[in-house]
């Protein structure tokens, strides 16, 4: 009795083994072998932007908010191209071709909502904002004087937000970005 639990284990673990192998098999041979070159290069890449951007701290607000919009539409740019790529590849199944879509969609959306709500948060007498929406949440980066924001501009932001979108004021995050 005692073997043959034994040997059923084994050859349930062996099962999965094998199952997760073809698996494996499956995914790689579907994107690609990855190269090496290329990964080395973008590694890189990264240090290099990461060095830079820590010698490239702004020295005040107003080129903050001009730096956060660069990096986002930088962000946007390489995940359009990718999502695109994705979507106009050869052995790209329908379902991969739906989603790619799907996510330029709501990336197309999000980015028109963002513009919105920065326009409105500047006509409400905020000098400079920058609006981040994803992931289930709206990040809103805003000047702030030496003293903080008032509950009355964060009312006045969350106003907009709760209104301009579907989010609720829990999903919203306030940066105060001081001069």
């Amino acid at each position: 009795m005692k073997n043959r639990k034994r040997n059923i284990t084994m050859v349930a673990v062996l099962l999965f083994v094998c199952a997760a192998v073809a698996l494996n098999w499956s995914y790689n041979s579907r994107w690609g072998a990855a190269d090496s070159d290329r990964v080395a290069i973008e590694d890189e890449e990264m240090m290099l932007a990461n060095a830079n951007y820590a010698e490239k701290v702004p020295a005040n607000a107003s080129e903050y908010f001009a730096e956060a919009r660069l990096t986002r539409q930088v962000s946007r740019d390489e995940a359009l191209e990718l999502l695109q790529t994705a979507a106009t590849a050869e052995t790209a199944s329908q379902e991969t071709i739906d989603s790619a879509m799907n996510a330029i969609s709501a990336m197309a959306t999000s980015s028109m909502k963002e513009a919105q709500i920065e326009n409105l948060l500047i006509a409400k007498e905020f000098d400079d904002c920058v609006v981040y929406i994803g992931n289930g949440t709206v990040t809103v980066a805003v000047p702030a004087p030496s003293e903080g924001l008032t509950e009355e501009a964060v009312a006045r932001i969350t106003d907009i937000i709760c209104n301009e979108t579907e989010y609720q004021a829990a999903q919203l995050s306030i940066i105060e970005v001081r001069a």
